[in-house]
């Protein structure tokens, strides 16, 4: 069987750049709002929410261009700032994770692991209750995992 890469379509893509890229240019202008000010004894907090803004623009990244990889002997899980591989024989479960943020639910996959803590898996973020495309990633590593573990 061939591998299959599980990840974000291009308008999920747009989607979360539109949604993340605000609240990383709120925070620049924040930034350079305190720096046109020039108040010296500011100088922390300016650093502050520099450091504030570079966290928010690595994390989206992250989270718009991970994905992860469905291969015969496991996921193999690629993100901006990481590789990891997670054979299948470590996988205890998949579960649809659910979160109240701001009024609003938040959905993702993650991988709950034998041994260790689970992980979230790249790509699968999504605010939409009934989400057709999560439901079809789910089942899809639901299949490697169970072709995988029974032969």
């Amino acid at each position: 069987m061939p591998d299959v890469w599980i990840g974000f379509n291009s308008d999920d893509r747009q989607r979360a750049w539109w949604q993340n890229g605000l609240v990383t240019l709120a925070l620049t202008g924040t930034m350079v709002v305190m720096i046109l000010t020039n108040e010296p004894a500011k100088w922390w907090f300016v650093s502050g929410v520099g450091v504030l803004a570079v966290v928010a623009f690595v994390g989206t990244v992250n989270l718009i261009y991970g994905r992860v990889l469905l291969t015969a002997r496991g996921l193999e899980f690629r993100t901006f700032v990481s590789r990891r591989v997670i054979p299948w024989s470590e996988v205890a479960g998949i579960e649809t994770r659910r979160r109240v943020i701001r009024s609003r639910i938040l959905c993702d996959l993650r991988v709950v692991r034998v041994r260790g803590r689970a992980l979230t898996i790249p790509g699968t973020a999504t605010s939409r209750v009934m989400d057709a495309e999560l439901e079809r990633k789910q089942a899809a590593i639901q299949e490697r995992w169970s072709r995988a573990v029974n032969g």
